[in-house]
């Protein structure tokens, strides 16, 4: 008899606005996204966090999409880049995406490129503006 996967658990009643009980109840929302136990959550932040280069970064954007519903967007803000703070990263609303992982992945991208400054630089040189320096 094949076993299902594990499920994230679910948050304390109250603490979050995630919609996980909606989506078990038969909601016709994506619901890969209850895949993403705390376990595997960890590592995910760990990877963000240790990226090597734009391409990791693009890459790791398409496997949590495929695998796991999340669109995420990494791009310069509209105003003038100064910090890692100046890089919008923004988490599609997604049923099911818990308020602490749609708060952790964000940070986890912003240490993963202070760590890396370089990847920010290719980053706002993949949307041109570093072009006249």
């Amino acid at each position: 008899m094949p076993s299902s996967p594990p499920l994230r658990q679910p948050c304390p009643p109250g603490a979050c606005d995630c919609g996980r009980e909606e989506l078990l109840n038969g909601s016709e929302a994506d619901a890969r996204i209850l895949l993403l136990t705390l376990h595997e959550e960890k590592r995910l932040v760990e990877r963000l966090q240790n990226l090597k280069d734009l391409e990791d970064l693009e890459r790791l954007q398409q496997r949590m999409y495929e695998q796991l519903g999340i669109r995420l967007q990494v791009a310069p803000g509209i105003n003038e880049v100064r910090t890692m703070r100046g890089i919008t990263i923004q988490i599609e609303a997604l049923p099911g995406l818990c308020r602490k992982t749609r708060q952790a992945i964000p940070s986890a991208i912003r240490r993963g490129l202070e760590n890396s400054p370089e990847i920010a630089y290719r980053l706002l040189d993949a949307h041109d503006l570093l072009r006249d320096t």
